[in-house]
């Protein structure tokens, strides 16, 4: 069992920047983590990942080159930095830890933890 907590998050204005915390405790052993995203009426969609082994990162088109995705292999924890954020922006973002050693690290078929997702707002 992965256990994720999240924490982050809030309402901020156009143009800001967040920093969003994913604490992964449990079983040690994890090929990857992602973050997903949530806007209101849509289906959950893929937003960064890192394999954990070599730190290959994965981005959405839509957020290349403004999010970062990071880990500190000491803490157990996976961040995504978020810059340069749009009104678009706005969901609830929920960190994803997979124990899967093959997938698709862009679906949300190849992790099977998730945490309890926290608010992100973007005001134009």
């Amino acid at each position: 069992q992965v256990q994720l907590v999240q924490s982050g998050g809030g309402l901020v204005q156009a143009g800001d920047s967040l920093r969003l915390s994913c604490a992964a405790s449990g079983r040690s052993f994890r090929f990857a983590m992602g973050w997903f995203r949530q806007a209101p009426g849509k289906e959950r969609e893929f937003v960064a990942a890192m394999t954990w082994s070599d730190g290959i990162t994965y981005y959405a088109d839509a957020v290349k080159g403004r999010f970062t995705i990071s880990r500190d292999n000491a803490k157990n924890t996976v961040y995504l930095q978020m810059n340069s954020l749009k009104p678009e922006d706005t969901a609830v973002y929920y960190c994803a830890a997979s124990t899967r050693a093959y997938g698709n690290r862009r679906s949300e078929d190849a992790y099977n933890y998730w945490g309890q997702g926290t608010q992100v707002t973007v005001s134009s």
